[in-house]
């Protein structure tokens, strides 16, 4: 039986899934003004949105058995993933390392036969995201949000275009990050426990995911090639100023912020270690700040804030979300992990299902292939969508993108990915 605890904690869980999906209207509410307009726009804050009902569990707890049980619950959790994220997102997005990345997008753009402003929307859509597993997920994530907010997302409406590139984009990166056994968060979670490294994973789901994201990107480019071309999306709006020149990157800093990029990623597993290169990072970032944008320190915070709440929530998910998963064969195992994964985090799923015991190879594989699959359905799916979100919000309308648009523009990317992964294998 679940403890009193366990079960508030699962009513807040469900609480809060039903407020991301209902952040549009908090938006719609704020954007009317008035007394509480300042409350409505903090709930319409998906950033927000976890981290305020987790909080609402720690008083809850509090309260129930008192405050040390509190305390000693949030000091079991593990906020690694949580603080890497935050500082990732930080390295990654600033000016030298987006300038490097934008000069490769380029430059891999003029190989391919194609018209520029179509090549480059398709090798962001391709490229960045497959490059997730070699710099990690959340910094794929955040490179592909600048480059494609900066480049087409600038200009107000056209947010049918806007929903289709962002559906292609999350599933891309949920999928692209696991060609390595270390860059997404859900092969990470279960790599050491069913024993599997690069190897094993470029050669059972490497092929998979590369062709599922190269068609993702091709219908989506091929669907708004017409508008690419008629320069109706990107640039700057007409009514704003064009931004000041500012001085050309060194390389020599490029190198530097990649060296920071790096050793980031080496030590994603060490929390000390990663916030000690952050304070670094931000020490020498600001003795060149003629090289700098102003550093997405707040947007990381707030990411942070929101898988640190998923952190807490899902903690106590563990008493019914297991027993799911165990009774489930590999078929319905596949099925029904993207389902769950678009209402819990494809990472927590994976390690509840890695707890489960007598599991054969085929089990394994379908429980990490589902897991990712639905990792681009919503905001909560998968650790590095919040970053995206929290970049790309400002260009939809009301200044928040509808979960439910959100979903129906994954759905078709979601629906390739899962039949790429379920083609025969060598599990049978």
């Amino acid at each position: 039986m679940p403890s009193h605890i366990e079960i508030v904690a699962t009513a807040l869980f469900a609480i809060a899934v039903i407020h991301t999906f209902s952040v549009p209207v908090f938006a719609r509410m704020a954007n009317r003004g008035g007394t509480h307009a300042g409350l409505w726009h903090l709930l319409s804050e998906v950033e927000a949105v976890f981290g305020v009902w987790a909080c609402a569990l720690f008083v809850w707890i509090g309260l129930a058995d008192g405050l040390g049980s509190a305390v000693e619950y949030l000091d079991t959790r593990n906020f690694t993933e949580p603080a890497f994220v935050f500082v990732i997102m930080v390295v990654a997005a600033s000016r030298p390392i987006l300038e490097l990345v934008n000069q490769c997008v380029h430059g891999l753009a003029r190989l391919i036969p194609m018209r520029k402003e179509v090549s480059v929307f398709f090798v962001i859509l391709t490229l960045v995201p497959l490059a997730g597993s070699l710099v990690t997920e959340p910094a794929a994530m955040t490179l592909a949000a600048l480059l494609i907010r900066d480049a087409y997302f600038r200009r107000p409406g056209q947010d049918g275009f806007k929903y289709l590139t962002l559906g292609v984009l999350f599933v891309n990166i949920s999928i692209g990050g696991v060609l390595t056994a270390y860059a997404a968060p859900p092969v990470l979670m279960v790599a050491n426990t069913f024993g599997w490294d690069t190897a094993f994973m470029a050669t059972h789901f490497g092929w998979r995911v590369i062709i599922a994201v190269l068609i993702n990107a091709s219908i989506l480019t091929l669907i708004c090639r017409p508008h690419l071309l008629d320069g109706s999306l990107g640039g700057r709006p007409d009514h704003l100023e064009p931004e000041p020149e500012r001085p050309r990157v060194s390389y020599v800093v490029m190198a530097v912020h990649v060296l920071f990029l790096f050793c980031v990623v080496m030590a994603s597993h060490h929390i000390t270690i990663f916030l000690a290169l952050l304070v670094l990072f931000i020490g020498y970032a600001h003795a060149y700040k003629r090289h700098q944008s102003p550093l997405l320190i707040r947007e990381g915070l707030m990411v942070g804030f929101f898988l640190a709440g998923l952190v807490v929530l899902g903690g106590l998910q563990q008493w019914w979300l297991q027993d799911l998963l165990g009774g489930m064969s590999p078929t319905m195992l596949f099925v029904g992990a993207t389902a769950l994964t678009a209402v819990t985090d494809n990472a927590a799923l994976t390690y509840l299902g890695s707890l489960v015991e007598g599991t054969n190879e085929l089990w394994r594989y379908m429980l990490v292939a589902g897991a990712v699959t639905g990792g681009g359905l919503t905001v909560i799916a998968n650790a590095p969508n919040p970053a995206g979100f929290a970049i790309l919000k400002g260009c939809f309308g009301d200044g928040s993108i509808s979960p439910l648009r959100l979903l129906g523009a994954a759905s078709v990317p979601t629906a390739i990915a899962a039949f790429m992964f379920l083609l025969p294998n060598a599990f049978g």
